[in-house]
C-alpha cells in the first residue's frame, strides 16, 4: 500500500511516515505541507491511501479530498484534525472520508485507523479480482467464492479487535475466535447457539470454556479502559467499549483504576460477542 501525506504543520508528516514504516510493511510515497503541493505533487505518485489535515491555509482538507476524489475515485482518505466540530466531521465524511485520527497524534489510534482502512481495501481488490477472475462463470460460483473472501476478512476484523484490546495471545482467544465465526457462519445469536446438540460440547465442557472467554475479557475490558484513560475522548475506542462492553461498564472500570470505585466493570458474553460479530461485518 502507498500513502501520501498532507499537513501544514511540517512534524507530522514525519510522524506518521515513522509509524507507518515501522509498523506496516507499507511506504510513504511522498508528503506536502500544503493542498497546492499536493495536487502538484498527485498525478506523477501511485497513492492508495491517504492522510489529510482538515484545516489548512489556502484550501482545506475537504475541498483537497473532493478535487482529488474527481481524479481518483477510489482514493481512501483518512482525515487528521484537532477539530471536533460535528459539522465539519459530517462535511468531511461527506467529502469521501473513511475515518479520523485525532491530534495530538496517538500511536495506538493510527495503527488501529490504519488498519481498518488497509483490510476494507483489501476486501474490495480482492473482490473485484475474483469478479474479473471468474468472468462469465455461473453467478452462484462467485457468490460462493465472495462469501468465503468475506468471511475471511470477518476473522481478520476480529483478531484486530482483539488485539487493540491487548487479549489476542491470552487463553481464551481461540474460544472466542470459535465461538464468534459459529455465530457468522450460521447467522446465530450468541444465546441461539446450541453447543451440545451441534458441537458435542457438554455443559462441563461448556463452562470451562467459558471461564476462559470471561478471563480473556476482564482482561480485555482493564486494558480498554486503561486506553480510554489515556485518551478519553477518542472516538475509536468509545465505538469498541459501547459495542464489546457497554460503556458504562467501561468507564465503572477507569474509575476502579482510578481508586474511584471498589468494584470493576462488569463484562457479558452476550453483549461482547454480539458486538464483536457485529463490529467484523463494518
Amino acid at each position: 500500500m502507498n500513502f501520501f501525506i498532507v499537513d501544514d504543520d511540517v512534524s507530522v508528516p514525519l510522524v506518521l511516515k515513522q509509524i507507518i514504516e515501522q509498523n506496516f510493511d507499507f511506504t510513504v510515497v511522498g508528503w506536502a505541507n500544503s493542498a497546492r503541493e499536493a495536487l502538484d505533487q498527485w498525478l506523477a505518485l501511485d497513492v492508495d491511501i491517504l492522510l489529510v489535515d482538515l484545516l489548512m491555509a489556502e484550501m482545506s482538507g475537504i475541498d483537497l479530498v473532493k478535487k482529488l476524489k474527481v481524479i481518483q475515485p477510489n482514493l481512501r482518505v483518512v482525515m487528521i484534525s484537532q477539530v471536533r466540530s460535528p459539522h465539519l466531521r459530517e462535511d468531511a465524511y461527506r467529502g469521501g472520508i473513511e475515518f479520523f485520527i485525532d491530534k495530538p497524534i496517538n500511536v495506538i489510534e493510527v495503527k488501529t485507523v490504519l488498519e481498518k482502512v488497509v483490510q476494507n481495501l483489501q476486501m474490495e481488490q480482492k473482490l473485484n479480482h475474483i469478479q474479473n477472475l471468474l468472468g462469465n462463470q455461473s453467478a452462484s460460483l462467485q457468490v460462493v467464492v465472495d462469501k468465503k473472501v468475506i468471511q475471511k476478512e470477518q476473522q481478520a476484523k476480529m483478531r484486530s479487535i482483539l488485539n487493540l484490546l491487548g487479549i489476542a495471545t491470552e487463553t481464551g482467544v481461540s474460544d472466542i475466535l470459535f465461538i464468534a465465526e459459529i455465530m457468522l457462519e450460521k447467522q446465530l445469536h450468541f444465546k441461539e447457539i446450541n453447543f451440545a446438540a451441534d458441537y458435542q460440547i457438554d455443559e462441563h465442557e461448556k463452562k470451562i470454556i467459558f471461564q476462559r472467554v470471561r478471563r480473556a475479557l476482564k482482561v480485555g475490558l482493564t486494558n480498554l479502559a486503561h486506553l480510554c484513560l489515556d485518551d478519553y475522548e477518542n472516538e475509536l475506542f468509545i465505538n469498541y467499549g459501547n459495542a464489546l462492553f457497554e460503556y458504562k461498564n467501561v468507564h465503572e472500570e477507569m474509575q476502579y483504576l482510578q481508586g474511584k470505585r471498589a468494584e470493576h466493570g462488569k463484562t457479558s458474553l452476550r453483549v461482547f460477542f454480539e458486538g464483536l460479530v457485529l463490529e467484523s461485518q463494518v
